[in-house]
C-alpha cells in the first residue's frame, strides 16, 4: 500500500481529524515545491527515516502526490491549486451575464478545469495503459453537456426574454444552487465512470491488494461525487442566502453598490471553506463490508470489510 494511503489509514479515520490534516494539506505554499523535493518527500515517507521526516516534507508528499498511484500531480490539479485556480472560474460563472456567449465561456473554463481535477485525482489501479481515445471523447463529452447545462439560467432568461425580477432572481440566485450540485456530481460520475465498470484495487487489513472490485468502485465514485456537489452547491448557495438577508439591512439598502463586491468575497469564503470540509466527508481509505464485496473477495475479509483508496 502507498505510504500515503498508510497515512490516511492511521491518521484521517474521523471526520474531524480529516478536516485538521486538509486544512494544512491546502496550503498553497506546497505548490512552489519541485517535483524533486516532492519525490524525495514521499520516499520519506515510505522508508526507515519516516518517523523522523519533519511535517513540511509530510506535508509536502501528501499533497502533491497521488495517494493510489504515488506519482506526482500535475500542478493545477494538486488539491492546493484547486481554491487558487476554481475560486475566480467560480465567481466568474455565477455572474448576472448580459448575455449566453460570457456564460457559456466561463461554464467552459470552469467544467475543463473540473474535468481534469476529476480524471488527475482519480483511482486508476485497474488501468492498463494511458488514456484511452474513449476517455478522451468522454471527457469532452462531459465537459460539452456541463457547459452548456451551466449556462442554462442564462440561456432562458435571454430566449424568454425575462425582464420580471423575481422571475430574473429565481434564474440567476435559486437554479444555479441545485444546478451546480447537479452538474459537479455529474462530472465526477462520468469521468471516473471507468472505475465502476472496470473496479478498483482493494487491500485487506495489513495493506496487501487482493483484488479488484467494481463494488468499491462504484462506492468511491459515489462518495466522491457526493462530496463534490456539496462543495459547490453550499457554494452555490451560502452566498445567496447572505445576500438575501443583507439587503434588508439599512447598510446595503443605503450603499447598493457593496452588493456585488461582497458577493464575489462572499462566494470565493465559502469555496475556500467547504474544500477542506467536503474533502472530509468520507475517508481517502474507504472501507467496504464484507458481504457488499464480491464474492471471490469475500474470503480475504478477514475483519469482515476490505479497503480501498477513494481518489479525490
Amino acid at each position: 500500500m502507498d505510504p500515503n494511503l498508510l497515512y490516511w489509514k492511521s491518521q484521517g479515520q474521523s471526520f474531524l481529524s480529516r478536516v485538521q490534516i486538509w486544512f494544512r494539506l491546502l496550503d498553497p505554499s506546497v505548490l512552489l515545491c519541485s517535483d524533486a523535493q516532492i519525490q524525495r518527500a514521499h520516499s520519506l515517507m515510505g522508508g526507515e527515516e519516516r518517523r523522523g521526516q519533519d511535517a513540511a516534507a509530510q506535508t509536502l508528499a501528501l499533497s502533491s502526490v497521488h495517494a493510489g498511484s504515488g506519482a506526482v500531480l500535475p500542478l493545477v490539479f494538486r488539491p492546493a491549486a484547486l481554491m487558487p485556480v476554481s475560486a475566480p472560474l467560480v465567481v466568474a460563472s455565477f455572474l448576472p451575464h448580459s448575455s449566453v456567449k460570457p456564460a457559456l465561456f466561463w461554464q467552459l473554463l470552469l467544467q475543463s478545469y473540473n474535468a481534469g481535477f476529476n480524471y488527475a485525482n482519480r483511482n486508476s489501479s485497474s488501468e492498463q495503459s494511458k488514456t484511452s481515445l474513449k476517455q478522451l471523447l468522454l471527457i469532452a463529452g462531459t465537459v460539452s453537456y456541463a457547459t452548456c447545462a451551466g449556462a442554462l439560467p442564462q440561456i432562458f432568461i435571454n430566449r424568454l426574454g425575462v425582464r420580471s425580477a423575481p422571475i430574473q432572481t429565481f434564474f440567476r440566485s435559486l437554479l444555479p444552487i441545485p444546478l451546480s450540485a447537479a452538474l459537479a456530481f455529474f462530472s465526477v460520475s462520468t469521468i471516473r465512470s471507468g472505475e465502476t465498470e472496470a473496479g478498483i484495487q482493494v487491500f485487506d487489513s495489513n495493506g496487501n491488494p487482493v483484488g479488484i472490485s467494481k463494488a468499491a468502485g462504484e462506492k468511491a465514485v459515489r462518495e466522491t461525487a457526493l462530496s463534490r456537489a456539496a462543495l459547490f452547491g453550499t457554494t452555490a448557495a451560502v452566498p445567496n442566502l447572505l445576500i438575501f438577508l443583507l439587503s434588508r439591512t439599512r447598510l446595503f439598502q443605503r450603499n447598493t453598490l457593496l452588493m456585488a463586491p461582497f458577493r464575489h468575497i462572499s462566494i470565493a469564503f465559502i469555496l475556500g471553506l467547504m474544500i477542506p470540509v467536503s474533502f472530509s466527508l468520507y475517508p481517502q481509505l474507504g472501507t467496504i463490508k464484507k458481504e457488499t464485496l464480491e464474492e471471490e473477495l469475500q474470503a480475504a475479509a478477514a475483519d469482515g470489510h476490505l479497503f480501498y483508496h477513494r481518489g479525490l
